[in-house]
């Protein structure tokens, strides 16, 4: 697919951000075909570019990995210079994204009211870090602070064994996916009534959003889930199970795939326990039906386990490192990986009619396009 032919070719949009929340929602916004205008601090720039080893060109890899796609422009906005700049391009723009800490844009100037002021066609997105309102608006956040404080660490791990925060940034970038989200309903509004408008969203958000069920679950029985390791507190058996070379993580969230998975395994018997005869049953008997299974799965190799489960139509799925991922079959047919020279990322999990948007260009070194911008508001001046 053609850059041009992307649906967001023509809309500019600004990121004043940093780490992960705002750069990933405006990558997402870059691989759909917008133009993405990264503001920077003169001298550091992104916190992120120094988030390593790795690094590659004096950037870490995680940088690269949120920031491809985008120039990257130095303002000083505490500055007159600096804001003057911001404004005369938030005109020549269609959407404003900012993470910054609790009311700097607009103590500085830069926050909604003044922006739209200058474009009451731009879009402008305030990342917070509690919410916009409540009594810990003005607290900072990060993603590990928000899983644990958003009650995400306590239902992860295994029982007994303390916290443990989701291995990817969980929250920023899910923040960062609301982000890309609010933007594409204020630009189709924009389409029907012309105009821009504010939209607001929080890391603390996010995290309450992953726990939606698991507060149903909560207000029904009247009991924290807790923590259930690789599987979950309401479907058994639906969790890792060892091998003998390794984890295989087993899916059998019904009777009938309960069924198949105690034939595969030889021992019909299970499933006419009465402990195991139904999906409650099992819940409330887990430990002994783990038991049963590791008994089973840890003297067998992973690859022949799942093969009698592939046979007997049971989910399973071996646990990969990243390096096994990467080199899968499967993962080169979705034509997800993104390739820049030696670093690897992948790009939206999402096709349009039938393509996959595929856009490549590094992350751009630590002021690349300021002659760029001068260029841009001489020529609008």
């Amino acid at each position: 697919m053609r850059n041009e032919d992307l649906p967001l070719a023509g809309i500019r949009v600004i990121e004043i951000g940093h780490s992960v929340a705002a750069p990933y929602g405006a990558l997402i916004l870059a691989e759909l075909g917008a133009e993405v205008i990264k503001i920077e601090r003169p001298g550091a720039g992104d916190d992120a570019r120094g988030w390593g080893p790795p690094f590659h060109d004096d950037m870490a890899a995680v940088f690269h990995a949120l920031n491809r796609l985008k120039r990257s422009v130095t303002l000083d906005l505490k500055s007159p210079e600096g804001l003057d700049k911001l404004k005369r391009l938030a005109r020549l723009s269609d959407v404003v994204i900012q993470n910054q800490k609790p009311g700097l844009a607009e103590r500085l100037g830069f926050g909604p009211e003044p922006l739209i002021a200058e474009n009451d066609r731009l879009v402008y997105v305030s990342i917070h870090a509690f919410g916009k309102e409540g009594p810990l608006k003005d607290r900072p956040g990060y993603d590990p602070l928000m899983q644990a404080f958003g009650g995400l660490m306590s239902v992860t791990a295994h029982p007994g064994q303390p916290a443990v925060r989701t291995g990817t940034s969980i929250i920023d970038m899910g923040t960062g996916m609301w982000v890309a989200i609010g933007v594409l309903a204020a630009l189709l509004r924009r389409g029907i009534n012309g105009k821009g408008g504010v939209v607001d969203t929080a890391l603390f958000e996010t995290a309450l959003g992953w726990m939606t069920y698991f507060l149903a679950t909560w207000s029904i029985s009247g009991k924290s889930p807790g923590k259930a390791g690789s599987g979950t507190v309401m479907i058994a058996p639906y969790q890792g199970f060892p091998t003998a070379d390794g984890e295989l993580i087993i899916a059998a969230g019904n009777d009938n795939l309960f069924r198949r998975l105690a034939e595969a395994l030889g021992h019909q018997e299970w499933a006419d326990d009465p402990r195991f005869l139904s999906n409650g049953s099992r819940v409330e008997n887990k430990p002994a039906l783990v038991a049963l299974i590791s008994d089973v799965t840890r003297q067998l190799p992973t690859a022949q386990i799942a093969e009698r489960l592939d046979s007997a139509g049971v989910p399973n799925a071996p646990v990969h490192d990243t390096a096994q991922v990467a080199a899968h079959a499967q993962t080169e047919a979705s034509g997800m990986t993104r390739t820049d020279g030696p670093i690897q990322s992948f790009g939206l999990p999402i096709s349009l009619d039938g393509t996959r948007p595929a856009r490549v260009a590094p992350a751009p070194p630590l002021g690349q396009d300021n002659e760029w911008l001068d260029e841009l508001l001489l020529r609008d001046a």
